[in-house]
């Protein structure tokens, strides 16, 4: 590979470790190559000398030096599923074009893997290529235990328009979730910046207006239980991790079920221990620039408490459709 390259950092990638960072862009580019490339100087952010474990922010540009002929990569990780194991994952597909899929995660899949986690969807993905001839592609994430609409890219040139989108805010994400409490006032803009937190066995998010990265998020109850609970909508402008739990913790109406950032509230009697968080609804111009409003029926735990409060999943639960970001 010759020639220096520039990347711009993408929101996704937002916080992200610059060797984690070349690990998915370069995947067979060694560890010890990308030190020594940052010790010398040769890799670059934003025209600074950085050490392999600087955290990036999105927008930010990646100098990248010419890095030759790299070895083959090693083989992806994948999970081979029996038919009816593929079958069960095909039936979550809740819509398909030629350059989209959207898929419809159930809580507790995780959509990459990590330490200890050896069966996540990026390594199901051949058993959603349908008739395409590349393999889906993620575009965007959600948390393990956050259900609802995933959306992958069925080419690379739909995965760069996709993530152009994502990059640039020119998505709209909706999610449901079932609250502690009810919030006051009852809609509203958080406006609270988030910062990484290590803690014994990983890490935690946590409200640092000196240190944090901006993170907003407009929210709006749709319906409530007395002042038990509360059936919130939530759209995120930005998309740092843990935004959502983290901030409906900070106005004291923590996510039922949300074991890290809630831990304080009490269990409500006869409901799911699950986190009660679903990515309901995206909308975005797909890479064929068809309007898209991608929608994804609550999970099985979060449909019986809306059985139990007697609320209706079928209301749109969208209050921001006329909001100007």
């Amino acid at each position: 590979m010759s020639g220096v390259q520039q990347f711009e950092v993408a929101e996704d990638d937002d916080d992200t470790r610059l060797d984690r960072w070349f690990k998915r862009i370069f995947p067979n580019l060694a560890h010890g190559r990308v030190e020594k490339l940052c010790r010398t100087g040769q890799i670059r952010v934003d025209g600074g000398r950085v050490k392999a474990s600087a955290r990036l922010a999105a927008g930010q540009i990646v100098r990248v030096p010419p890095l030759g002929e790299l070895p083959p990569p090693k083989p992806r990780k994948t999970i081979s599923l029996k038919d009816d194991e593929a079958a069960e994952l095909q039936s979550l597909v809740i819509y398909r074009d030629r350059d989209v899929l959207a898929f419809n995660k159930p809580a507790g899949l995780a959509v990459q893997g990590g330490t200890g986690t050896t069966r996540h969807l990026d390594a199901m993905l051949d058993s959603l290529k349908f008739d395409a001839e590349e393999r889906p592609k993620l575009v965007h994430r959600l948390d393990k235990d956050t259900s609802g609409v995933l959306l992958l890219a069925r080419s690379t040139k739909a995965a760069k328009s996709l993530t152009e989108a994502f990059r640039h805010r020119l998505t709209r994400k909706v999610y449901w979730a079932l609250v502690h409490g009810v919030p006051r006032p009852q809609e509203g803009k958080i406006d609270a910046k988030l910062a990484k937190m290590p803690v014994q066995g990983g890490e935690t998010m946590q409200i640092d207006p000196r240190n944090g990265k901006p993170a907003v998020t407009y929210y709006a109850v749709v319906e409530k239980a007395a002042q038990k609970a509360a059936w919130v909508a939530m759209m995120p402008v930005t998309g740092r991790t843990h935004q959502l739990r983290v901030h409906m913790a900070a106005i004291e109406t923590p996510i039922v079920g949300d074991q890290k950032y809630g831990a304080d509230a009490l269990p409500l009697s006869g409901l799911s221990g699950k986190l009660h968080l679903h990515a309901r609804e995206i909308s975005l111009r797909g890479p064929n620039g068809k309007m898209l409003n991608l929608q994804a029926p609550l999970p099985e735990h979060m449909l019986k408490t809306w059985k139990f409060f007697d609320f209706n999943p079928k209301d749109d639960g969208n209050p921001f459709e006329e909001l100007e970001l």
